[in-house]
């Protein structure tokens, strides 16, 4: 009886401890979940923050988007001796105008109204049938400029609008120069007809080749803008809170700074040439590839266009 009465005390201890046990577990699973919804509410709480900076970011420059281009017109008008009209003499307030020829020149900005870009298109091309107000008037040239912000040009897939009477060019901020100083060498004949084949050729070859060139360097930075998205929100997900921690600390300490144009020092060639030898001879003796022919060749091998038909040569610019 006695045996019996001590077995019977032992289970009951033994099932207080299972349930002990099953308690702690319980309650630390309990803990477990709860971290893991929490770092998971962070987590969806941190991207909304960096789409929401993202988006923030954009409207910014999409506001300052006009004074940014006619800035930079400014800019290049002041450097290259191109006439820039602060008012027209004729009906209609264009952003931008230029005397090029005893020609007035259209450059109007245009940007995303907001963070929804799938009407954008439709609201250039409206833009750019609304441009015939321009060209109707005397002494208007018959090709003008809507200048986009370059993070819509993604967004577009036609550049060029051929109506009846005109053409519209969608062009982006980095490219004014090169068109201005492009109309600019018209200036050197007495009226544009007079330009021989061959330097109406030279002309659109220069600038077919600028424009292919600004599509690709469009195309490879959106790929790598995309890369680093992905690794910025890879580091969150897989870095410890700690580490995480540290290196923004170390994030807030870096500061960038870009070279800063100045206006009255024109941008050498030869400097241009000389940095980008020194940094492909840092990157031969560190190992790394700059085969200036493996990489034409590789990045040729993606797809410009989507659409073929898209894919115009601007070779009749100025015909």
């Amino acid at each position: 009886m006695r045996e019996i009465k001590d077995e019977n005390a032992r289970l009951k201890k033994d099932d207080e401890f299972r349930k002990q046990e099953h308690s702690n577990a319980v309650s630390s699973l309990k803990q477990i979940q709860e971290k893991i919804q929490k770092d998971r509410e962070d987590e969806i709480t941190r991207r909304n923050l960096l789409e929401i900076e993202r988006i923030k970011n954009l409207k910014e420059t999409w506001v300052n988007h006009e004074d940014k281009v006619k800035n930079r017109i400014k800019t290049i008008c002041h450097k290259t001796g191109v006439e820039y009209v602060d008012k027209t003499p004729f009906k209609g307030k264009p952003d931008n105008t230029l005397k090029i020829n005893d020609e007035y020149i259209i450059f109007d900005a245009k940007s995303p109204a907001n963070d929804d870009l799938s009407n954008f298109p439709n609201y250039v091309k409206a833009q750019a049938e609304s441009a015939i107000k321009y060209v109707k008037e005397e002494d208007v040239r018959r090709e003008v400029f809507l200048v986009v912000p370059t993070n819509t040009l993604e967004h577009l897939e036609v550049f060029e609008y051929r109506l009846s009477d005109y053409t519209v060019f969608v062009v982006s901020l980095d490219s004014l120069e090169p068109i201005i100083l492009t109309l600019k060498r018209i200036e050197d004949y007495e009226f544009a007809e007079q330009l021989s084949p061959e330097e109406r050729e030279n002309i659109c070859r220069v600038i077919g080749k600028f424009v292919h060139l600004s599509k690709r360097r469009i195309q490879i930075d959106g790929f790598f803008a995309k890369q680093f998205f992905e690794l910025v929100y890879r580091s969150e997900a897989d870095l410890s809170k700690e580490i995480l921690e540290k290196v923004a600390d170390f994030e807030k300490s870096e500061k960038l700074n870009p070279p800063q144009e100045k206006r009255a020092r024109q941008i050498s060639t030869k400097e241009l040439e000389l940095d980008a030898e020194k940094i492909q001879s840092e990157a031969t003796q560190k190992g790394i590839s700059v085969q200036d022919s493996l990489l034409i060749k590789e990045i040729n091998k993606l797809p410009l266009y989507s659409d073929i038909e898209s894919d115009k040569n601007q070779r009749d610019l100025f015909n």
